[in-house]
């Protein structure tokens, strides 16, 4: 990683608008979680059903989302990625501190909010921490999905908020085939290894979701660093 890139980004994110968008889900999140627990008695499955369906269906995607495009869309869009790339930074280290930015900015305003919000629900010590863990592995997948979407496409807001809207939401939870391909089944296979026997069921298996994770990040970071080269070429032509 390169801390001068890291600083950057972080200041290019984390400021402005952006910044208190992320409060305001973080606060929502844990305001639905107050809610519910002042308004009707919760159990551990009402908590672990509540956290699946709002967190990991809802929250998390746009979550990656807006960090995952933050990253980097913003400097493509304006045209000053040409500057960062004609820099003796290899691509490579550029996707990889601006995805370090991303998952950090992940934890703090959605992992750790998901965590806050098991603890006003009454969960447990070992279901706040499978479901941090779940959140950790569904925002840093978001984070580098969003990240290389945006520079594939300029469009990729647009198609972020579609992926995370139907397929994370509908067709990723309700259609048997697709929900080996969803994130969010992922990160429940990952929380209902670490939760309490029965709190928490996926339809991936703890090693599948396990592999998929691990390659998607490998895979995409990769591509991502491959990709920036095109746009090095495409600058300069």
């Amino acid at each position: 990683m390169n801390r001068t890139i890291v600083r950057l980004t972080a200041r290019g994110m984390l400021g402005g608008r952006r910044v208190w968008l992320l409060a305001a889900l973080a606060l929502l999140l844990v305001g639905i979680a107050v809610l519910a627990r002042v308004l009707v008695p919760v159990s551990d499955a009402d908590a672990a059903a509540l956290l699946q369906g709002v967190s990991f269906a809802t929250f998390l995607p746009l979550f990656g989302l807006i960090v995952g495009t933050g990253a980097i869309a913003p400097e493509i869009d304006d045209g000053s990625i040409v500057h960062l790339l004609s820099k003796p930074v290899s691509r490579h280290t550029i996707v990889q501190s601006k995805l370090a930015v991303a998952v950090g900015a992940t934890v703090v305003f959605a992992v750790l909010p998901t965590m806050l919000a098991a603890v006003v629900l009454g969960a447990g010590p070992s279901t706040v921490l499978a479901f941090g863990a779940g959140a950790l592995a569904a925002g840093a997948v978001y984070s580098v999905a969003f990240l290389l979407l945006s520079i594939l496409t300029r469009h990729a807001v647009i198609i972020g908020l579609l992926y995370a809207l139907m397929w994370e939401s509908l067709v990723g939870s309700f259609v048997p085939g697709a929900r080996n391909l969803s994130v969010q089944q992922w990160a429940l296979s990952v929380t209902g290894s670490i939760a309490p026997p029965g709190l928490v069921t996926a339809n991936v298996a703890l090693g599948l979701a396990c592999a998929l994770i691990v390659g998607v990040l490998v895979a995409a970071t990769w591509y991502a660093g491959s990709r920036l080269r095109v746009l090095t070429l495409a600058a300069e032509e």
